[in-house]
This record gives structure tokens, C-alpha cells and sequence, in this order.
């Protein structure tokens, strides 16, 4: 098999293995955790009071990390140079009271969880993942990473119209998974994932579950210069941002680094740990406050800071061209894009254009323009919520992808390296 020449898959082949073990928002962030564990950061927890030596810290809430380094001889009124991204991805979600089932078959109870691409989710094999919580408080992570559950499509026989008409799925009716033969048991599935976590049944007072593709990320294509995989939509970011945090530990900065890593950005941020609560605020002002500032100097600190918001972005798909803007055809392996909307769903306006060029250009990186076609509508991030809740100038960038929102999404191999760097080079400028 012949090897694309130009990609260094060092980066990319971690970025697979940390996919392969983040199936849940709340897995993403443990993994992102141990990383920086590793790197000299420490965990502080939010009820403790907070101290202002130079250094790595991250806080962790549900689904969401916030980690940051202070530098030798920051002062209280020192900016922030911020990455974020969101760690939760569209996907089928376990309900309250999940057993049922019809007709012999075992089922589980799923409500949709953000924009999800409903036909890519049948047919294939599921595993359940998330978390469990405790009577004590404490939670634990479940990883049920084999074929569990399966969404079975209606048989082109008693379709006939699919292929002509098009698929029509209904929410409700159409997208349970089965698990099994056999009547409905109450209580069937929690009794199982305790079993499968190594927690007593009786003992479990909660539970955040999700179903998750049990297929691998796996490069792509004759020279292998692509990779499928699961939650590109926006673990990239997450990883990229984590490894730019750590490498940029050294050396003299003048910014405090961030990774911001939030979840439910999929269904609109409004959470605890989404990027239209306090927690990014609460930080950063918390880091302010315990070197000894003030107001002035929160103020002075949020007024310098810049904040990359990393996402996922649309690559020119080749068999829908008509659907992109014209002059703007993000390429695979093309470099990370800047993502520009005049109406505010994107945050990037001409100085923020300038800042991530000039991070691309000490990086060595090429870059792309994104905007959408002026008859689609156009999504959003967390950039224009970051900027607008604490005002901080915010650019909103990220890698093109296909099939974003799909159980499996793609991407160019090199892409992934490229934005870590161009996010590494923000970051230690």
C-alpha cells in the first residue's frame, strides 16, 4: 500500500486513538484530563479556594474542561489567549425509564440528541456509553464498547418507495434500537450496564447513557490521506487544543493559555457546562482574583484577550458543489479554515482575520476561507456566544469536514496536525 508523502500521521494516529476512547462528552474530557496530568497540570476543584502560583490547572465539570497555565510573572491584568471547542456530538440518548420493546424484540427507549444525520445511525452496530451516578455522589464511566444495539432499516420489500421518494424516518417510531429477544424487563439495561461497570445495580442513583458507533476511525482512500471516524464534529478541536495547551507550557508567554472545552454546544449551549453559562467567566475571573486583581484588572484582562472558537466547518462536498458558496471551496488537507458570517452565526470579523493569519503564518500553515452559500442557512458555534457573554473578541475557525453529523465523519489526514499547529502558534505567540 503506498503512504501519502507528505503527511506526518504522528499527530493524526493519536487523534484516532483519542476518539476510539472518548465515546461520551464525559469520557472526551477525562481523557483530555490525563493528558495534562501528565503535562504538570493539576485539578483544582471549584469549592476550594484557588491560589495564584504560576502553573497548570484545569477544572472539571460534567462533560466540560477548563485548563489553563500561568506563566512566570504573569501579572493579575495579564490577557487570555483562549481556544475553544465542545465535546459532545449528535447522537442517540438513553431515556428515563429505557426498556421496552414490541412484538419478541428487546428494545431500548433513545431520544435524539442534537442534529443528527437519523439514516447513518441504522445498520450499524452500537455500543452504550456515558456515565453513572451514585447514591454517594460519585460518578463512573461506563464503556460498553461492542455490538449492543442495532437500528434496523425496513427492507427495500416493504419500501418500495425508498429509493425513489427517499427515506422518511420518523423520531418516535422508527429509530429504537433492538438489544435482544424476549419480553420487557424493568430495570433490565442499568442492571446490565452496573454488571458491565463493576458498580452495584441498587447503588446507582442516575445515569447520562448514550449510544456510540463501535466501528474504529480508520484512514481512508489508495494513499491512505483520509480518516473516517466517529465525533470529528468536535473532538478534533478538543484533542488539537489539548496538545497545543501542553506544548505551549514552554517558553516565555506573554498570555495565559486556555483550552475551553464545553458540552451541549449541540443542542444550543444553554447548560452549566455549556458555553452560555458562567463557567468560562467564572474562571477566568477566578484566575484574576486569586494573583491579587481587581475588577480593573478582570476588565483589562478580558479586554486583551482573544479566543479562537474550533469547530468542525463544511469541506466541498463533490457531488453537491451547487450547495457551497462559489468562490469559497474548502479543500481536505487544504490547511484549517477561517469561518466568516456577517450576521453573527460566525464571530470572525477583519481583526480577527488578522490574529489566527498571523498564528497560521508563524506556524508554517496554510489556511482557507469558509462562508456559506447566501441561499443555505448557515450554523453556528460557540464563538458568537463566547463573544457576546464575556465580551471577548472571538474568531471562529476549525478543519473542513464531510458528513458532519453523522455517526462517522471525514476528514483530510494532514488537517488535524495542521490545526494543532496553527492552534500552538496562537497560544505561544
Amino acid at each position: 500500500m503506498s503512504a501519502h508523502p507528505g503527511i506526518d500521521r504522528g499527530h493524526t494516529d493519536d487523534l484516532m486513538s483519542f476518539l476510539r476512547a472518548s465515546p461520551s462528552p464525559y469520557h472526551a474530557v477525562a481523557n483530555a484530563a490525563e493528558r495534562l496530568e501528565k503535562a504538570g497540570f493539576r485539578q483544582v476543584e471549584e469549592t476550594a479556594p484557588w491560589d495564584g502560583e504560576a502553573g497548570g490547572r484545569f477544572v472539571l465539570r460534567g462533560g466540560a474542561i477548563i485548563a489553563w497555565y500561568v506563566p512566570d510573572g504573569a501579572s493579575p491584568a495579564t490577557p487570555y489567549r483562549i481556544v475553544g471547542a465542545h465535546t459532545d456530538s449528535p447522537n442517540l440518548r438513553v431515556k428515563p425509564i429505557p426498556d421496552t420493546g414490541a412484538h419478541g424484540w428487546r428494545q431500548i427507549a433513545v431520544e435524539i440528541y442534537g442534529g443528527v444525520l437519523l439514516n447513518t445511525w441504522l445498520d450499524r452496530d452500537l455500543g452504550i456509553s456515558g456515565r453513572l451516578t451514585l447514591r454517594d455522589g460519585t460518578h463512573h464511566l461506563v464503556t460498553v464498547d461492542r455490538p449492543l444495539l442495532r437500528v434496523p432499516q425496513l427492507a427495500v420489500h416493504l419500501d418500495r418507495s425508498v429509493n425513489t421518494e427517499g427515506l422518511k424516518l420518523d423520531k418516535q417510531r422508527h429509530m429504537t434500537p433492538v438489544w435482544g429477544l424476549g419480553g420487557v424487563e424493568e430495570g433490565d439495561l442499568i442492571r446490565f450496564v452496573a454488571e458491565e461497570t463493576g458498580v452495584a445495580a441498587d447503588e446507582i442513583a442516575g445515569w447520562d447513557l448514550m449510544t456510540h458507533s463501535v466501528e474504529p476511525p480508520a484512514y481512508l482512500g489508495r494513499d491512505r490521506e483520509l480518516v473516517a471516524g466517529p465525533r470529528m464534529d468536535n473532538l478534533v478541536s478538543v484533542h488539537a487544543g489539548t496538545a497545543a495547551l501542553i506544548a505551549a507550557t514552554h517558553g516565555e508567554l506573554p498570555y495565559i493559555p486556555v483550552l475551553a472545552a464545553f458540552d451541549h454546544e449541540e443542542n444550543g449551549s444553554q447548560s452549566d457546562t455549556g458555553a452560555d453559562g458562567p463557567l468560562l467567566g467564572t474562571v477566568l475571573e477566578r484566575s484574576v482574583f486569586a494573583r491579587g486583581g481587581t475588577y480593573e484588572d478582570r476588565a483589562r484582562a478580558f479586554a486583551g484577550t482573544v479566543c479562537l472558537s474550533s469547530d468542525t466547518g463544511h469541506a466541498v462536498h463533490p457531488n453537491y458543489a451547487e450547495r457551497h458558496e462559489p468562490g469559497h471551496h474548502p479543500r481536505p488537507n487544504g490547511g484549517p479554515i477561517l469561518k466568516v458570517n456577517v450576521n453573527q452565526r460566525y464571530a470572525t470579523d477583519g481583526a480577527g482575520r488578522a490574529v489566527f493569519a498571523a498564528a497560521c503564518e508563524r506556524a508554517g500553515v496554510p489556511w482557507q476561507s469558509f462562508v456559506s452559500h447566501n441561499s443555505m442557512p448557515c450554523g453556528t458555534t460557540i464563538g458568537p456566544i463566547t463573544a457576546a457573554r464575556h465580551g471577548i473578541a472571538t474568531v471562529d475557525i476549525g478543519i473542513g469536514i464531510l458528513s458532519m453529523h453523522s455517526a462517522r465523519e471525514l476528514c483530510g489526514a494532514q488537517d488535524p496536525r495542521l490545526l494543532a499547529k496553527a492552534l500552538h502558534a496562537f497560544l505561544g505567540a
